[in-house]
């Protein structure tokens, strides 16, 4: 399995391209800016984008998927509890001096344990909510697409619009806590991590 990261935008988003070597189908998680720049990269490496993805619908993380979908006119999925944060979209326009391209059209919403194909590769949707109402990540393999739901060291903040801090550290506790500890934590700010090093590590989750 093939892991592309690209950090977009004023915020510093990571956008993950997640692909089989062998089949060349691919997903993507959180094109949230420099959709050119991620549409030019999947078709260089050529790959055939079987859906988007957003882990949340915050401006950073989705304020140009409506540019990638229509370009390579493919599924849009999210969970259903994030539907409010996405019909704002168009009134943060601007927000951080972030550019919305337009309201992406939601093709089907995320379940807690869906399965989603990549290829040979299958991963499976975990609810994550805290962050926003409804985060998700995604488990594949022996890594995990957290988007701002857990950061080396840190954890997403609870004080946006539908943040619970309750909720978050359920979260991270009970679905993340329980993957394997080598397991490679991907966020949506910032670099990568393991499970291991934010249980023994992580000051908010001691």
């Amino acid at each position: 399995m093939n892991v592309e990261t690209i950090t977009v935008g004023p915020l510093a988003v990571n956008c993950y391209i997640i692909s089989d070597p062998v089949s060349n189908e691919a997903i993507l998680i959180d094109p949230g800016s420099e959709s050119k720049r991620i549409i030019n990269l999947i078709e260089v490496r050529n790959l055939k984008l079987n859906s988007i993805i957003n882990t949340h619908c915050h401006i950073d993380h989705i304020a140009e998927v409506k540019t990638v979908q229509d370009h390579f006119k493919t599924q849009f999925l999210i969970h259903k509890n994030e539907l409010p944060l996405l019909e704002m979209l168009n009134d943060s326009d601007g927000l951080f001096g972030i550019n919305v391209s337009g309201i992406p059209e939601v093709s089907d919403f995320l379940k807690p344990d869906q399965k989603i194909m990549i290829g040979k590769y299958t991963g499976t949707i975990l609810f994550t909510p805290g962050h926003s109402p409804g985060g998700i990540s995604l488990s594949i393999s022996n890594h995990v697409f957290v988007g701002d739901c857990l950061f080396k060291d840190s954890i997403g903040r609870t004080d946006l619009h539908g943040g619970n801090y309750d909720e978050l550290i359920t979260s991270i506790k009970t679905k993340l806590f329980s993957l394997p500890e080598d397991t490679l934590v991907y966020p949506g700010h910032g670099p990568l991590t393991t499970i291991q090093y934010e249980k023994n590590n992580n000051p908010f989750l001691r």
